[in-house]
């Protein structure tokens, strides 16, 4: 079948790398995968966009843990005509290594056209 199936040429469908894969080490153990700062991004906007019903508008931040990842994403809350006058939400989001939502919090909420003063 011609398609949009992606074949190993054994038969089984290609992995798509969810983030739950390991690799075999020199010793033939099985260690976890590393992933991307770009999958452990669209990892925490489409968990929140599941939770809150809402689709994010960025991701503000990203960095490394050492159980995972933590970012802050941009979800647009309320909006409002003006663009401008739209209400802007912050929530700084706790993933696992393997990339599952394991916490979040709202940490701000803001106007779009609002601009943060140098601190």
């Amino acid at each position: 079948m011609a398609g949009s199936d992606e074949s190993t040429g054994s038969g089984r469908r290609a992995s798509r790398g969810d983030g739950t894969g390991r690799h075999a080490g020199s010793d033939g153990t099985r260690r976890p995968v590393k992933r991307s700062a770009a999958w452990a991004m669209r990892s925490a906007a489409g968990q929140l966009e599941e939770l809150l019903g809402r689709t994010p508008e960025s991701v503000s931040a990203i960095k490394p843990t050492e159980e995972g990842w933590e970012a802050d994403v941009e979800v647009l809350e309320l909006e409002r005509v003006p663009e401008t006058t739209s209400v802007i939400g912050t929530y700084h989001v706790t993933l696992s290594a393997r990339g599952e939502l394991v916490a979040y919090e709202q940490t701000r909420r803001y106007t779009r056209g609002q601009i943060d003063r140098r601190r």
